[in-house]
């Protein structure tokens, strides 16, 4: 794609220096992390969505590294390099650009290159206030830019956790349903398997699984390190012996579980079928935590407290709308989770801006104590042609 046109270049800095006033009003001291980042935080951390368009390379040195295909990750390690404790309650608003791979070739709203500006808090310590607090602040760059129409998304992924540890199940299924759950057919099928409703086909390993029947991880390690002397292979792909051997007495023990209750299985796509104004959901998410206690009924009253505060910021007159499904498509995400989005001309809908609450990235990077982070990201190219009325 060419490059921007001068006159479009000064319309997106003076977008961003509107956008940045904002926050830094807020009290969001601003910074500049690094373009050039260590690519394995990305790769380990982002979603497959994300590791599949991230610009990867290897220095003279050999190290690894990446364009920043965002600025959250970045805004982290600037904050475990520069802060004087990692815990401390710290604010933090950006502008810059960001890199992603566009399979087509890219477009306007899909370029390869393209500014993001955004806010990062950390340590903050009522996260349902600090929450709130990111959306509507969210919220009145773009309207400050001139954004006038837009929906807002919200889902809670906090909630889908809470449902799952009040569900009798293995620990490893938990962390499995997790994991496939920004992926709804790929969770949908994995459901299936659970229950006993989908068959597992019999693979090429299924053969180790036979012969691993009622052993453990000590089994599985010895069974893979023999299988690759006697077949003389290599590790490929950067798993180690061990992982390979924890995931296979992990498919072993799943052979001999017992299925997961149809009853229970039926919460899961109840909490998956809720969608609506966020007022109309509590009733139905109290119904079920009703249904099946331990940790659900304590992530519905989180979820009712960041009510009542997004309330308080005056977003309650706002379209927001719910979704059980909902989660974004960042893996690094742990509760509430928001997307901005306008209609297309052409139909559909175009993500403007979006964030959420990552409580676990910071000490996944290194650091030494839990710190907890709420953020978001603007696409300014997005809102600029939005602000406009110019979306194809």
């Amino acid at each position: 794609m060419p490059g921007k046109t001068p006159d479009e270049r000064a319309a997106l800095e003076a977008q961003g220096a509107v956008i940045l006033n904002v926050f830094k009003a807020a009290g969001f001291a601003h910074i500049a992390p690094d373009i050039l980042q260590p690519a394995d935080v990305f790769l380990d951390r982002a979603g497959e969505e994300i590791r599949a368009r991230t610009f990867v390379f290897t220095d003279p040195a050999g190290t690894e590294l990446c364009l920043r295909p965002d600025l959250t990750v970045p805004a982290c390690r600037y904050h475990l390099s520069h802060s004087s404790a990692p815990d401390a309650e710290s604010r933090y608003c950006y502008q810059g650009p960001a890199f992603r791979f566009q399979p087509e070739g890219g477009s306007p709203l899909f370029p390869a290159e393209f500014d993001q500006a955004g806010i990062e808090w950390f340590g903050a310590a009522d996260p349902e206030r600090a929450d709130a607090e990111v959306l509507g602040l969210t919220v009145a760059a773009m309207a400050a830019a001139g954004l006038e129409r837009y929906r807002v998304r919200i889902g809670d992924l906090g909630l889908v956790r809470g449902l799952l540890h009040s569900i009798d199940m293995p620990e490893r299924w938990r962390r499995r349903l997790m994991h496939q759950f920004w992926r709804p057919r790929a969770f949908r099928t994995l459901v299936d398997r659970l229950t006993g409703a989908r068959a597992s086909a019999r693979t090429s390993i299924s053969p180790l699984l036979d012969r691993l029947a009622g052993g453990g991880l000590e089994e599985a390690t010895g069974l893979v390190e023999s299988e690759l002397d006697a077949r003389g292979l290599q590790l490929a792909g950067g798993r180690t012996v061990d992982e390979i051997a924890e995931r296979l007495a992990e498919k072993a023990a799943d052979r001999h579980a017992p299925p997961l209750d149809e009853a229970k299985a039926a919460l899961i796509d109840d909490y998956l079928a809720l969608r609506g104004r966020p007022e109309a959901v509590l009733g139905d998410l109290e119904r079920l935590a009703a249904a099946t206690g331990a940790s659900m009924p304590e992530a519905v009253a989180r979820f009712r407290r960041r009510l009542g505060q997004i309330a308080a910021t005056g977003l309650a007159g706002h379209e927001l709308e719910f979704a059980g499904v909902f989660g974004r498509n960042l893996e690094y995400y742990t509760g509430f989770v928001f997307q901005i989005e306008v209609d297309r001309a052409q139909g559909g809908s175009l993500a403007i801006a979006g964030g959420g609450r990552y409580d676990n990235m910071l000490t996944d990077i290194g650091s030494p104590v839990a710190v907890p982070a709420v953020g978001c990201a603007i696409h300014t190219e997005r809102l600029l042609a939005a602000a406009k009325g110019a979306l194809a």
